[in-house]
């Protein structure tokens, strides 16, 4: 009989030997843990399609940020629920805004947490959609002035970072600009730069109450059959002055996170979406996967395809995972 000269199973054979030559790491360091926070007191509502994610008043979302920052989860990204809304998002800015109020709050009683903010318009408009209205579809331009408003005013409530998630165009220039001139130069923008109109946002939606009243976001969310322009987008962003750039959502675009990060040298993020989550849990719920095994596979999955951080709502399991 002939045997190969080669034979990979010698190294695969030994767990000692699996982890000497294991070529992509996960840690604790890699998470970003998404949070809902809801105007209020005493609101700790569990969303119906996303097991374990909840939407919290401050005081919940406090003691939940203390619980992450013990697991060693060195940032949260706050999405907020306002107490109203408006065609024009007016909570979105207002200096008093349930998430200004958020990030006071979680800094000052866990300030060693980097506060991480979704800057956008849909969780505080009355139609549901990323800006402003006009002829039926967002104005551009008059999104962008808000959004840098919004940023701002983050900014000035403590954020350590500000992510703008609308996909306007010029809006991480228009955010930089504020930010530089208001004496807040050293707050980086994490862009979610490449993001696709999905449908795996679902769950999100539910948890964000942010679901258009008319018409979808197509009109400014990317193609999902398109992979050349997630370059282009990406480079517009990195040549406006953004810090991190994203893939939005993650495992049905791991060929573009690949791209990104053949292409450029920016820290590179990937939101592993609300949908992404529901399925697994779905799944598990159900008997037909190991949750365990499955989350920690689909995050070196994102690690692999070269993701630096990954934004997951698995966040605290895979942090108490790794640390067993």
């Amino acid at each position: 009989m002939v045997f190969p000269r080669i034979r990979s199973r010698r190294i695969r054979g030994r767990e000692v030997f699996r982890r000497m030559v294991r070529e992509t790491a996960l840690s604790v360091d890699d998470l970003i843990y998404p949070m809902f926070s809801a105007f209020g007191s005493g609101i700790r509502k569990e969303v119906s399609s996303m097991p374990g994610i909840y939407q919290q008043s401050i005081e919940y979302i406090v003691a939940e940020a203390r619980e992450v920052c013990q697991l060693g989860i060195p940032a949260v990204i706050l999405f907020g629920i306002p107490e109203r809304k408006d065609a024009v998002g007016s909570d979105a800015y207002a200096e008093h805004g349930i998430i200004q109020e958020t990030i006071r709050a979680i800094k000052r009683e866990v300030p060693q947490l980097a506060v991480i903010t979704d800057v956008c318009l849909c969780e505080y408009t009355d139609h549901g959609h990323c800006g402003i209205i006009r002829d039926g579809d967002v104005d551009n331009d008059a999104t962008v002035e808000l959004l840098a408003r919004e940023a701002l005013s983050h900014a000035q409530a403590g954020a350590d970072m500000v992510a703008p998630s609308d996909m306007m165009d010029g809006r991480v220039a228009a955010i930089r600009a504020a930010l530089d001139e208001n004496g807040f130069s050293h707050i980086p923008v994490m862009s979610y730069a490449v993001k696709y109109a999905s449908g795996y946002y679902g769950p999100f939606r539910e948890a964000a109450e942010s679901t258009p009243q008319f018409g979808d976001r197509r009109s400014y969310q990317m193609d999902p059959a398109n992979r050349l322009e997630a370059l282009r987008e990406a480079q517009a962003d990195i040549d406006e002055g953004a810090d991190i750039i994203m893939v939005k959502p993650g495992l049905p675009y791991l060929d573009i996170v690949r791209d990104l990060r053949n292409a450029c040298s920016l820290p590179l993020a990937v939101y592993n979406v609300s949908g992404e989550y529901s399925m697994i849990k779905a799944a598990a719920a159900n008997g037909w996967i190991d949750e365990q095994r499955v989350v920690l596979e689909t995050m070196l999955g994102f690690k692999r395809a070269g993701a630096d951080l990954i934004i997951t709502y698995h966040a605290k399991e895979v942090a108490r995972w790794l640390t067993n």
